[in-house]
């Protein structure tokens, strides 16, 4: 299965670090990521799951649940999340899934045979609370994610939800965004009390409406 932003993630029960779990009463109505591991006692792996510990505040003022997968046992989890805690000086909280019949891992496209016949790639996906996928990042196994450009999309999604407008190149929260085409410029004056600056008809900015 190939699943491709806007499609509906699928639920799933699966054990995990923290018990048995349905996806979708997991995540309830906040808004979820889920990315995948290669396997557990990875180097890379450790560094990941202890930085995205560190983050739970900034994904709790987000509304956002987290949530792992890699392709070991419970028992491998639970004992990897010990090395986590003490390596990155952290206490790891959110679940890690137990896949190891892969049957998640096959559901959500986490495995690509080219890169390896069993391994999951680094695979990353921000789904909202609709439950349809909204970012989808993959990077090879033996490349660490940056997770505050996971941040940033997501400040930028959830924006964009909020207000009619898009984020620019490089944009991070507080900065300017952009007025979307279908809106035309005589109407934007009157929607975004903040002010228009029009650099060309079709690229025009406003300041960030919601702060």
């Amino acid at each position: 299965m190939s699943i491709k932003l806007g499609d509906t993630a699928p639920n799933f029960q699966a054990e995990s670090s923290l018990g048995d779990i349905n996806f979708y009463n997991y995540l309830g109505d906040s808004w979820g990521i889920l990315f995948s591991h290669p396997a557990d006692y990875t180097p890379v792996c450790t560094t990941e799951l202890g930085y995205t510990s560190k983050l739970k505040s900034e994904f709790d003022q987000r509304g956002t649940k987290v949530i792992a997968l890699s392709v070991d046992a419970v028992e491998d989890h639970q004992s990897w999340i010990k090395d986590i805690n003490e390596t990155q000086d952290t206490n790891v909280e959110f679940p890690i899934i137990a896949d190891k019949d892969r049957k998640v891992s096959e559901l959500y496209d986490f495995i690509h045979p080219n890169a390896s016949a069993t391994a999951t790639v680094r695979s990353l996906l921000i789904i909202d609370p609709a439950k349809k996928v909204r970012l989808i990042i993959t990077y090879p196994a033996s490349t660490g994610r940056n997770f505050n450009e996971i941040l940033r999309v997501l400040d930028s999604l959830q924006l964009v939800d909020a207000h009619t407008v898009a984020t620019p190149v490089n944009w991070e929260n507080g900065e300017d965004v952009i007025i979307p085409p279908s809106i035309s410029t005589e109407d934007a004056r009157k929607i975004f009390a903040k002010g228009v600056t029009e650099i060309k008809p079709y690229l025009r900015y406003t300041p960030q409406p919601n702060i």
